[in-house]
């Protein structure tokens, strides 16, 4: 195992290929949930967990199960179900530790049965063709610059909100402006790399 290429895959996940601003995935739960920054730690926190708990479990999944009986074709099926069961589970827990979390997140914490950003990861773990370090820096990766990505944006949109805008570009529209320019930002790191 060679430590630097996982530290370089590390870093190239969270901030230069990041999944948000650089493959725009998850955007869904990035739009929904980064009004408040408490609201988005709460949402980096669930996301975080459930891909990589399903990340463990669709890796073993298909290398001990699906990959001997010649089943790789179902593999999509089984992360999914995998998938919406760890979101479940992760939705019973918020509830009974944090109504006030599970309340603040509403709608999008069941939507991430649905987010593309986790079925990417334990799907780009297999096609990649990681080994068992490989997957768990890749599953650790993305969701630490996905929660990463999704504070930054949440504390510019709480000052925004609090800024004297013009009627028409307060909410989305801004804060779109805003994510372009950060992808924007991020694409030049890209260059420095």
């Amino acid at each position: 195992m060679n430590w630097s290429n996982l530290f370089v895959m590390l870093i190239t996940f969270v901030f230069i290929n990041n999944v948000v601003l650089n493959q725009f995935l998850g955007m869904c739960p990035f739009m929904g949930v980064s009004k408040k920054s408490s609201s988005a730690i709460g949402m980096g926190a669930a996301v975080t967990f459930v891909i990589v708990a399903a990340s463990l479990v669709t890796y073993g999944l298909y290398y001990m199960v699906l990959d001997p009986l010649g089943l790789q074709y179902m593999d999509l099926i089984t992360f999914i179900l995998v998938i919406a069961a760890l979101v479940q589970l992760v939705e019973m827990i918020i509830k009974k530790l944090s109504p006030s979390l599970y309340k603040a997140l509403g709608v999008y914490l069941p939507l991430i049965t649905t987010n593309c950003v986790v079925l990417n990861v334990t799907l780009n773990n297999i096609t990649s063709g990681y080994n068992f370090a490989e997957m768990l820096t890749y599953s650790i990766a993305i969701p630490v610059g996905f929660t990463m990505v999704l504070y930054i944006f949440s504390t510019i949109r709480e000052r925004l909100d609090a800024c004297d805008t013009p009627l028409s570009w307060k909410g989305n529209p801004i804060a779109l402006i805003v994510a372009a320019i950060m992808a924007l930002a991020f694409s030049g790191l890209m260059g420095l790399v």
